[in-house]
């Protein structure tokens, strides 16, 4: 697809305004989601099943979008629709009370999280192939700073205005990025041919993706029984107030925001992605077993920092490595591979430390998720394949 120079000089400032409004809009909500269900009557299950119910739909939904994507090569359709889910869930979200709903507005945002498959795909395609890791890089910056300030701002406004206030402040970011999505320019290699079913056979089974997916499983584990989940209730139990619990996900996501920044631009050339990611388990791992040893909201704070950094190192490296060496023609295809079966985890994650809430406690919830942590350090380290290093 040919390119005007006017094209290539806003796509990519556009892209990131459009990814910022995405992920803007659907974290709004997060710090307060399982203190709010709570709240309307729900049990730590229940509220671990809705927060985890947005992870389970993008596990159905990713590998059919980036199928599809890679045989009809329209990226930017899967974004307008990802918009219009995104918009739907917070307006849904907003105005309801019973959980059942609820919970289906909240499937409804992973419905529009399954097309970050696309966001993905189509944003490395405007960088070389050998830049991919650096790409994601970019990618996973904006997602942490949309996150940080979407959660920053919801929590302000329940703490200033309503519980209901983050929704409604979600929808109208989805509304505007919406808008925005029908001018991002398109792009896909001339003469790519589409993708068949033998060859999505063979994305399945490419061991670098096999490895790092399940990797990515163990993450979000992590990330959604924690800073997404469960620390806010933690932190409500300590006597945090609403705005206290929006700080936890700032404290979170900006030093995981910078951290991805650097991680993929230059610690993955010097060290490789490997070690960056074993590291970065090693500090989500650590830093989620000292949670319930925490006498303070502001050691817990701390506690959000390390474990950010942790994530922004590791999550980078593995989705970089899941389309580093794929063809074109297949990459939407692995990244929807790879975002299917980390949704394993943003489900597992919330509703594991649900389960352990209600039949034990929070607090060992914590040290039983900052163990898998740790054993996925290991993990990485023995099962990603050497001399992973970008070219410089």
């Amino acid at each position: 697809m040919l390119q005007t120079d006017m094209q290539k000089q806003y796509r990519i400032p556009l892209f990131c305004i459009l990814t910022l409004l995405y992920w803007f809009s659907m974290y709004t909500y997060v710090p307060i989601l399982a203190a709010y269900v709570e709240m309307l009557g729900a049990s730590h299950k229940m509220a671990g099943i809705i927060v985890g119910s947005y992870g389970f739909t993008q596990m159905i939904l990713r590998i059919p979008v980036g199928v599809v994507s890679d045989r009809i090569h329209k990226r930017r359709l899967f974004i307008n629709f990802g918009m219009v889910f995104t918009l739907l869930s917070g307006v849904g979200l907003w105005l309801s009370k019973d959980l059942t709903l609820i919970l289906v507005f909240r499937s409804l945002a992973g419905a529009a999280a399954a097309t970050w498959v696309d966001f993905t795909v189509l944003f490395t395609s405007y960088y070389k192939h050998e830049k991919s890791t650096e790409a994601i890089g970019t990618l996973s910056f904006l997602n942490n700073i949309a996150q940080m300030l979407g959660m920053f701002a919801g929590g302000w406004l329940s703490e200033k205005v309503s519980w209901e206030s983050p929704f409604a402040l979600g929808a109208a970011a989805a509304l505007l990025g919406l808008a925005l999505s029908f001018f991002i320019v398109e792009k896909f290699e001339e003469g790519a041919t589409k993708i068949t079913p033998r060859e999505i056979l063979g994305v399945a089974k490419d061991r670098t993706l096999i490895t790092v997916s399940s990797l990515a499983i163990l993450s979000q584990v992590i990330t959604f029984a924690t800073v997404y989940g469960f620390t806010p209730v933690y932190a409500k139990a300590m006597g945090a107030s609403k705005l206290d619990m929006a700080l936890l996900t700032v404290f979170s996501s900006l030093p995981s925001a910078f951290a991805s920044l650097l991680g993929s631009k230059h610690l993955t050339r010097m060290f490789g992605e490997k070690m960056v990611a074993a590291w970065g388990f090693i500090l989500m791992g650590v830093f989620t077993v000292t949670i319930p040893f925490t006498g303070n909201f502001w050691l817990l704070l701390v506690t959000q920092v390390f474990a950010g950094i942790g994530r922004g190192l590791t999550f980078p490296s593995l989705m970089g490595l899941s389309i580093k060496d794929m063809p074109a023609s297949r990459r939407a295809t692995a990244m929807g591979f790879f975002q299917a079966i980390y949704g394993l985890g943003m489900f597992a994650g919330p509703v594991l430390m649900g389960l352990i809430g209600d039949m034990a406690s929070l607090s060992q919830g914590f040290l039983l998720i900052g163990l898998i942590g740790c054993l996925s350090a290991l993990l990485s380290w023995v099962t990603i394949k050497p001399a992973q290093k970008n070219p410089a």
